[in-house]
């Protein structure tokens, strides 16, 4: 007798397309100024942390640990963490302290809100630095859930009520260091005072030190939190956002995302808008820009716009009809996915590791009608190289260093983009975002194509 549902054999996850939550919530407290991410678990998790995100922005990495031990697990992490509080208060001297945690604390039931209320009382001496806690355990999200819901944290715990003022707040979500200078220069040039949450333009990026900092210099100030409460409005960047963290339950309402709380606790009125990738993004990110702050948009960005329309004629030839596999953060990938489209790129294979059952409908929404791409939720890597053995052969592949196994066995160009990247130099200063981001994505796109074809051309050319 045949069953009445056909159920798929069940894998386990072989090389997630996504990282760990408290990864992300690290990244986010490092763009605090003073703040140390302390991560509530075992020291194994910090080591993961601290390693990846060395290795892709190649500056030293402080991530603190309660490090739990097997009596930890089993008696509760309390007194590790409040120890672990203790000594990064007393020995690194931060303006805050972020609490993130990790599947063993969040699975033994932990009430990390409890625990720092009690140290409140234990520690009287370091009741001035801030705590920030944020409830990240992998197995509910991704590293970019992680990253929001650290946010969240901040505005909760470390900002505050304040005098009504013409600040903007800008929340651009997981983005490089270089993507966040580029909108620090955009606010100055328009005359825009904003408050970047949180801010890795410089933490994650810092100059050469003569001598060795705990806390790098960079993120958003202390000044900046206490004002944060009357700020005008804010603008969040994101179509997804958080919602992988409950692909599986009906109350989609309760989503709490960065710009949502401000609107709870603060009433402030906002606006969301994609990754601005591309031309068309750039656009709307641009006119919202100066809807919400009534400052005119600088004549140099009209030319940075003109520039990169000419890029996109005179490259047209070059890139138009290729077929190309996109993976990565959901968010990072609809921008993707509509820039490639923009220009003439024809996606194939869309795959994120994210859960969100609202990013198969974004993604869909950014395609030109006539594509007809594959389109993965919940994706690892080994299930992105079986469907990328099964299709045409892709002429090119875009996403970060994970993915570089397939496009080595399969034999077409990698663009890096994105995070990790541990496999290059200069990750945190790849720019994404804006007219000068989509020119050098565009022309990178364009070289990598051109120098595979050149390659593993039979008669060799050096002139087009």
């Amino acid at each position: 007798m045949k069953p009445l549902t056909e159920t798929k054999a069940f894998t386990a996850t072989r090389n997630a397309c996504k990282l760990c939550a408290p990864l992300g919530a690290s990244m986010a407290y490092k763009g605090i100024q003073g703040c140390v991410p302390l991560i509530h678990g075992s020291q194994g998790c910090a080591t993961y942390v601290r390693r990846y995100m060395i290795s892709h922005y190649k500056e030293p990495i402080d991530i603190a640990s309660s490090s739990f031990s097997e009596e930890s697990t089993i008696f509760g992490g309390g007194p590790t963490l409040k120890l672990a509080m203790f000594n990064v208060g007393n020995q690194y001297k931060p303006y805050h302290i972020g609490v993130t945690t990790t599947c063993l604390s969040e699975t033994i039931g932990d009430d990390v809100p409890q625990i720092i209320k009690e140290f409140r009382g234990e520690a009287p001496e370091l009741a001035h630095i801030g705590l920030a806690h944020a409830s990240t355990p992998s197995y509910c999200g991704t590293h970019v859930d992680g990253f929001h819901q650290a946010i969240v944290s901040v505005i909760k715990y470390l900002s505050s009520e304040a005098e009504p003022n013409n600040k903007l707040v800008l929340l651009p979500g997981m983005l490089s260091p270089a993507d966040y200078r580029y909108l620090t220069e955009i606010m100055e040039r328009m005359d825009i005072d904003v408050i970047m949450l949180p801010d890795l333009s410089e933490s994650l990026d810092n100059p050469h030190w003569e001598d060795y900092k705990r806390i790098p210099d960079g993120g958003t100030t202390p000044e900046q939190l206490k004002s944060l409460g009357g700020a005008k409005s804010y603008m969040q960047f994101g179509d997804v956002l958080n919602k992988g963290m409950i692909a599986n339950t009906v109350k989609r309402k309760n989503i709490n995302t960065p710009g949502s709380v401000l609107e709870e606790m603060y009433n402030m009125p906002g606006a969301t808008t994609g990754f601005p990738i591309g031309i068309n993004a750039t656009d709307r990110f641009f006119n919202l820009l100066e809807k919400m702050t009534g400052k005119a948009i600088p004549e140099k960005y009209t030319k940075e716009r003109g520039r990169l329309v000419d890029a996109y004629t005179d490259g047209h030839k070059y890139v138009f009809d290729k077929r190309a596999v996109i993976y990565g953060e959901e968010d990072f990938v609809i921008g993707l996915t509509e820039f490639l489209t923009e220009i003439g790129i024809k996606p194939v294979l869309i795959a994120t590791g994210g859960e969100s059952s609202a990013f198969k409908g974004i993604v869909k929404s950014k395609l030109n009608p006539r594509h007809n791409p594959e389109i993965m939720v919940g994706a690892d890597f080994e299930e992105i190289a079986e469907k990328c053995r099964e299709i045409e052969k892709p002429d090119i592949m875009i996403g970060h260093s994970k993915g570089y196994y397939i496009a080595r066995e399969l034999n077409f160009p990698l663009l890096r983009v994105g995070f990790p990247i541990h496999d290059r130099f200069g990750s945190q200063r790849v720019l994404h975002i804006g007219y000068e981001g989509a020119h050098r994505l565009f022309e990178n796109i364009a070289n990598a194509l051109i120098e595979y074809k050149q390659e593993n051309s039979p008669v060799g050319w050096k002139y087009m």
